[in-house]
């Protein structure tokens, strides 16, 4: 997921994002642990969204 794009949404909609990466995040290490994950770079992606989307929540929570 892009800068642009996360920063185009609304707070509403960055909470809903942050709340699904999550989950996506949560399923990704439970395959990981139980040797189901094909494709483990996956992982640090969701990571990384989830922390793009978080600073820019925040960002918009203060102004």
């Amino acid at each position: 997921m892009k800068v642009d794009e996360i920063k185009d949404l609304s707070v509403e909609e960055l909470q809903t994002k942050t709340q699904e990466l999550q989950q996506e995040l949560f399923n990704l290490r439970f395959q990981l642990h139980t040797g189901h994950l094909e494709n483990t770079t996956r992982v640090a992606q969701v990571r990384k969204d989830v922390a793009r989307v978080k600073t820019i929540l925040s960002g918009k929570l203060n102004a």
